[in-house]
């Protein structure tokens, strides 16, 4: 950043933001193909559209008729070479004729996104590796490794109820070699009111057990027991690294009102005294409550990546609400894109304008200094992140002067 911060004037913070590092401590890979105006669309959005027959249609409108439509077409249309709020046959037009691996390099090189740290849990169809996403920008990656695909692997391979404990903690062990975090997907399968005790091994066995049965009977593989989804979290904080929960906003697999973070509060009042950060992600439309956890738990930490770019225009009053109370050390960048390079772009975007007019109207009304506002945009950017995932220590030379 260039200049003095004694001079920095409101005006010009926000261009000084523009150029902000920022650690990506949540995210998704990309799709390695091209994609139909239909498929397109569907990215865009948590919905579940199966075919093209259950896109929205005449009696709901289109999606780019919405906030992140409107912000696709400001934010992402000039880095396509096209004037902002092109039309939307002419962005799909040009996006089809540069094709998916140049508009992905374009997005996420525009984006100012030094480090990724990725899930690579979800994988409903073939999508970018770690390194390849960090690569197009220039970037460093770490993996997040799923806690629930890693229990699912284990019970696959022919695991038996009783020896389930053991081989899964050697299992993650194995898995998180090298990785940043670990994440958890309770909200989806049994919502967030766990228990804040650690299963014993009985415990633990007999749910392994239930699950195996079923599965013989024909049922699905797929953990959903809130005692095997709290023995994978405890086995995660033992490892020591950063627990994420997938917590409010998601698709229409999740029961939202089982999703908000104040649910979490007796396991979180369990974990504390390991000083395992847990970091709280998406949080809408409870991120006032995520704030006020992050308040009051030391090792809490929250976001509204996912969020940030479907709000569009209204992530300014998103990202306020959320700093009403999370102290500043206490808050991370994050997209959760998937699929798409523009979702990258979009966040980083909406991001960058959110918090530097946040911190513009502060030192206009000399609630704080311009110093104070630099200072506070690098750690929520990216100084928060590599402090609670050490990624100083767990990337090394990777992350370099980042």
């Amino acid at each position: 950043m260039s200049g003095p911060t004694e001079s920095l004037d409101p005006e010009s913070l926000e261009e000084e933001l523009a150029a902000l590092p920022l650690v990506d401590h949540h995210c998704h890979g990309l799709v390695t193909r091209d994609l139909d105006p239909t498929g397109f669309e569907a990215l865009l959005t948590e919905a579940d559209w199966p075919s093209a027959a259950d896109r929205p249609g005449p009696l709901g409108g289109s999606l780019f008729d919405s906030q992140i439509g409107l912000a696709l077409r400001r934010w992402c249309a000039p880095v396509l070479d096209l004037a902002p709020h092109a039309p939307v046959a002419e962005y799909l037009a040009r996006r089809a004729e540069l094709g998916w691996a140049e508009v992905d390099r374009r997005m996420v090189a525009a984006t100012g996104i030094a480090t990724f740290c990725v899930d690579t849990g979800y994988l409903p169809e073939p999508v970018t590796a770690p390194e390849e996403l960090a690569a197009l920008g220039g970037g460093t990656a770490g993996e997040v490794v799923r806690l629930e695909a890693v229990a699912e692997e284990v019970l696959g391979a022919g695991c038996s109820a009783a020896a389930f404990a053991g081989s899964f903690r050697a299992r993650l062990a194995e898995r998180c070699t090298g990785a940043v975090g670990v994440k958890s997907i309770a909200a989806y399968r049994v919502g967030l009111d766990l228990d804040g005790a650690r299963p014993d091994e009985a415990e633990v066995a007999a749910a392994a057990g239930a699950l195996l049965r079923a599965v013989d009977r024909g049922g699905r593989l797929r953990v959903a027991d809130p005692v095997l989804h709290r023995f994978l979290v405890w086995c995660g904080v033992d490892l020591g690294l950063p627990v994420q929960f997938h917590v409010g906003y998601g698709d229409a697999d999740v029961d939202l009102h089982r999703c908000d973070p104040l649910l979490l509060t007796g396991l979180l009042r369990a974990t504390a005294p390991t000083g395992v950060p847990v970091m709280l992600l998406h949080n809408y439309p409870f991120h006032r409550n995520a704030g006020y956890l992050a308040q009051v738990f030391p090792h809490v930490f929250v976001d509204v990546g996912l969020a940030t770019h479907n709000l569009g225009r209204r992530a300014d009053v998103l990202l306020a609400e959320l700093l009403e109370l999370a102290p500043f050390g206490k808050v991370l960048f994050s997209t959760d894109a998937f699929g798409l390079g523009e979702l990258y772009l979009l966040a980083a975007a909406l991001f960058r304008r959110a918090l530097g007019r946040l911190l513009a109207a502060g030192v206009a009304d000399d609630d704080w200094t311009a110093a104070d506002a630099l200072r506070i945009a690098a750690a929520i950017g990216s100084g928060n992140a590599v402090r609670a995932y050490r990624l100083g220590d767990r990337l090394g030379d990777r992350l370099g002067d980042r």
